[in-house]
């Protein structure tokens, strides 16, 4: 018989639960649910947009070619993907009924979702972008109904887990900041050159320093000033393109669907719900990494409203022309590195994202930011997600059982699809959408050895107790509140 469950929280903890349920200082908040001042209020949320905004953008920006829409028309799908970013935003951070995990949690189109949308619509044009359209409805209700079930995994994240998989989830985004640093297109003729790389390089040295001289709020939005002083550099470099800023449109809306009825086919279906549960288990592990950096950890009900919000912005997203969306790691690094908790902050880049959506040239403003200017202020973010995930790790207590162990096997798992980007070359394309993410493969790896090693047949002790949980931290720490036993 398992026995009852005990927690020992220390003062500073306790604390914060009072208050978070509202039982401390009446007047007193939970910095996630605190409100700036509009200035304030703005600047943080744009900062989060510059952040975000490249990969928003990038997704679009690979599949419309691909499918065969002109540039007109993807530039019309980025514009959309901007609108439908800031809805699901909007739904993460305000949130209505139990939908929203009401943390400063970004969404955004998923980069999960790129290669199997090429399979579906390569070549066909609208037809091809209706079809993926219909699958991603159908994969986005799908998830909304079982989010409640989907949730209940948060039991089987002790420290040993969530510290590997907020590890892997920064690991497996400093490649993205590496290539936006050489220029984010391998086919150009200046990638990986001096210039970008250097220009990478003087940004990362100019973010680290506003930081170390700055003092209060402009110490939390080094970033943004970082970009704006990188990009400034990069104008007289050559390396920062105007060309959008006299192609845009100075207001458009996001037709709804702009390509057509959603068509519904059985196969592409099948790909965009294996991408959707793909979505959902990084998204769960994204806000467990969020709960803890901002103190107030996520449970289940938390991570039910977040995928919620997760489902139901993949569903109606394509009403308006835009793409599945699921959480934006790179965000939590910001959130991290900025200290900034406010939910309403992130809020306000949502309601930037719509507006940049519907105002094309203020979308092409933002897109000045030069790749690798952006990806020189990204190696700290991420970083800055890493080092979040080795600072929960040090409070799992390798030491004890076989808890290293699973570390090791689920990083190394993680990073095959980084290190050797062909290892599942002769795989099923279907399993490529699961393989091809280190962080979907290292969680269920670390959740399958944690089970393995720290729970299935594991004898209890003399007074009928189980086994002290070696995943979670020793007695001498805090405990994680995060840390619930699985029933044996």
């Amino acid at each position: 018989m398992a026995a009852t469950p005990r927690f020992r929280k220390n003062a500073v903890e306790a604390e914060a639960d009072a208050v978070t349920a509202g039982e401390g200082a009446p007047d007193q908040k939970h910095p996630v649910d605190e409100t700036l001042p509009p200035l304030r209020m703005f600047t943080s949320g744009l900062q989060h947009v510059a952040a975000m905004y490249a990969g928003v953008v990038a997704p679009p920006m690979i599949v419309g070619p691909a499918v065969g829409l002109s540039a007109k028309e993807t530039a019309f799908l980025m514009g959309a993907s901007l609108f439908t970013a800031g809805i699901a935003t909007l739904l993460q951070t305000l949130g209505f009924w139990r939908i929203g995990a009401r943390l400063p949690f970004v969404n955004g189109v998923s980069f999960a979702g790129v290669t199997p949308m090429i399979a579906i619509g390569k070549d066909r044009g609208h037809d091809g972008i209706a079809v993926i359209f219909g699958a991603i409805i159908v994969a986005g209700l799908l998830g909304f109904v079982l989010a409640p079930y989907f949730c209940k995994l948060v039991r089987f994240f002790p420290p040993v887990v969530t510290g590997t998989v907020i590890t892997l989830i920064g690991v497996s985004l400093l490649p993205v900041a590496f290539n936006w640093s050489q220029g984010g297109n391998a086919a150009a003729p200046d990638y990986g050159s001096m210039t970008n790389i250097t220009m990478a390089a003087v940004t990362l040295v100019i973010v680290l320093a506003l930081r170390k001289l700055l003092r209060g709020f402009l110490q939390q939005i080094a970033i943004l000033l970082g970009l704006v002083v990188g990009t400034l550099i990069a104008i007289p470099a050559g390396i920062t393109d105007f060309g959008a800023l006299g192609d845009a449109d100075v207001v458009g809306f996001p037709t709804p669907f702009h390509f057509g009825a959603p068509q519904f086919e059985i196969a592409a279906i099948i790909s965009m719900c294996i991408v959707m549960l793909v979505c959902m288990t990084e998204s769960t592990a994204d806000m467990l990494a969020l709960g803890k950096i901002v103190g107030r950890p996520a449970d289940e009900r938390t991570i039910e409203g977040g995928l919620r919000a997760d489902t139901l912005g993949s569903a109606v997203s394509p009403l308006f022309n835009g793409f599945m969306c699921s959480a934006f790691a790179q965000n939590i690094g910001l959130v991290a590195m900025t200290k900034v908790r406010s939910r309403f902050v992130v809020a306000a880049g949502g309601v930037i994202l719509v507006l940049l959506g519907l105002v094309p040239v203020a979308a092409s403003v933002i897109a000045l930011v030069p790749l690798p200017v952006l990806g020189g202020a990204g190696i700290v973010l991420f970083g800055s997600v890493a080092a979040s995930g080795i600072q929960t790790l040090a409070t799992a207590a390798l030491e004890k059982g076989e808890n290293a162990l699973i570390v090791a096997a689920a990083v190394g798992v993680g990073l095959i699809p980084i290190a050797a980007p062909d290892f599942y070359h002769a795989f099923p394309k279907d399993l490529l959408v699961v393989l091809d993410s280190g962080i979907s493969t290292g969680c269920v790896v670390a959740i399958v050895l944690n089970l393995a090693f720290n729970h299935w047949g594991r004898p209890a002790d003399a007074d009928g107790d189980a086994d002290h949980e070696p995943g979670a931290a020793d007695s001498e720490q805090p405990k994680d509140p995060m840390a619930l036993p699985v029933a044996h």
